[in-house]
């Protein structure tokens, strides 16, 4: 059951003897909170069990939920484990707390998504102004080889990845196209952590499917070092790809080690425009190191390098999250930083020395809600966010100019990609 989109089924919940939360990001974990206590009142006996990337990440508090098994990483043969000790007759194991974090290789099945929502209840593409595309989902990899300092996914692989057969992830494909997907959105990490694997995956893809779209994650440093392939990803269907750039500045980009300079994210701008590929950047504008004059500089630079129609507005009211395990609280200015661990937002609240800075964002955030929902266009949103932040006189760029690039041409799912 998705509980983004379905409620709670009672009677299943209340029968179950295993109950199991799939928390694979910080938003499924907030579903569970709020989901547990009721779960817990319909079946007070059934095991617990949470898995997925947030799970070891929010130990303490899943235990303090009455979760008893916790499964990290590459969950699928531990909890198949888990299922068949509890089926045991005496039961013995029922009960008792364990946390699991694997990076064993496995042998794949394709997953089976029977009972899940249809397609048409998700994010949708749009693309040259025409009607909304049914958009899939599916994984050619897990975990990352680097170790960017706030990303979720290192305290749990520790700069290791693991492949899913490309046999696998073609017959996912191809079932959710069955049901009608006409683009298929790569949730890897970070696509070009194995770039044979990837490109063999989406070759076969285009064969098959020719008239079938799809998106990517990939860090600018693979851009760059894969430069001779992003051709290759344009020829076989690519329609964007995504990158977490999450800053403008070099200080702050050592701060989080997200490997890449500010000279080289234009480079690998340059490199995706000059083969068609859109690079949807998305960033942390708001962090503690964020100060009203960087964050003028912020927008600015997004206006000169022609960003304005390619970045969502949610993208310019981000702000740093620090879950538990960060690799960030391993520095003593954050630890410094941080208050106690807030487990209701299950994240370490911070404020940022210059409050008018944490003002400013909150009134950034409330406008692109409010923009979003009244369906804004980005540049309306972009000019209003530039008043906000004081920037000065707006660009006539902002108010009669017309971008190299129109908003039309550049595709995007209507749900945001907030990391």
């Amino acid at each position: 059951m998705d509980l983004s989109r379905t409620p709670l089924p009672d009677g299943a919940a209340a029968a179950a003897e295993l109950i199991a939360f799939f928390l694979p990001m910080h938003t499924a974990t907030r579903l569970f909170a709020r989901a547990v206590e009721r779960v817990r009142g319909l079946n007070p006996t059934a095991h617990l069990c949470a898995f997925g990337l947030y799970a070891p990440l929010n130990e303490k508090f899943l235990r303090s939920a009455g979760v008893a098994t916790i499964i990290g990483g590459e969950f699928e043969q531990p909890l198949v484990d888990l299922a068949r000790r509890l089926a045991r007759p005496n039961r013995q194991f029922a009960g008792r707390q364990e946390t699991l974090v694997s990076l064993e290789r496995q042998r794949f099945l394709p997953p089976d998504r029977d009972g899940l929502p249809p397609l048409e209840a998700y994010a949708r593409l749009m693309v040259d102004g025409g009607p909304p595309r049914v958009v899939g989902y599916t994984e050619a990899s897990r975990g990352c080889k680097h170790r960017c300092r706030h990303c979720p996914v290192v305290p749990v692989y520790g700069g290791r990845f693991r492949i899913v057969q490309p046999d696998v992830v073609l017959e996912d494909i191809r079932r959710q196209v069955a049901v009608g997907a006409e683009h298929i959105t790569f949730g890897d990490p970070d696509f070009f952590n194995g770039p044979r694997h990837a490109i063999e995956i989406v070759e076969a893809l285009h064969r098959e499917w020719p008239g079938v779209t799809y998106d990517v994650t990939i860090k600018i440093e693979h851009l760059l070092d894969h430069a001779d392939l992003l051709s290759v990803l344009k020829a076989t269907g690519c329609l964007f790809v995504t990158s977490a750039v999450e800053s403008l500045e070099d200080a702050v980009l050592a701060k989080l080690a997200k490997g890449h300079t500010y000279a080289e994210f234009c480079e690998a701008l340059t490199l995706t425009r000059a083969v068609g590929l859109p690079l949807a950047s998305t960033f942390i504008p708001f962090t503690p190191w964020t100060t009203l004059e960087s964050y003028r500089s912020f927008l600015g630079q997004l206006l000169a390098l022609d960003l304005v129609e390619q970045v969502a507005p949610i993208q310019l009211a981000i702000r740093l999250l620090i879950p538990e395990g960060s690799l960030l609280l391993e520095a003593a200015e954050i630890r410094e930083l941080v208050g106690s661990f807030d487990a209701r937002a299950l994240c370490y609240p911070w404020r940022n020395a210059d409050t008018s800075v944490d003002a400013l964002q909150a009134a950034v955030q409330r406008h692109v809600h409010r923009a979003e929902h009244r369906g804004a266009s980005r540049r309306e949103t972009f000019r209003a966010v530039w008043e906000l932040a004081g920037c000065g006189a707006v660009p006539e760029r902002l108010i009669n100019g017309t971008p190299r690039v129109a908003l039309a041409a550049i595709p995007y799912l209507t749900e945001p990609w907030y990391c």
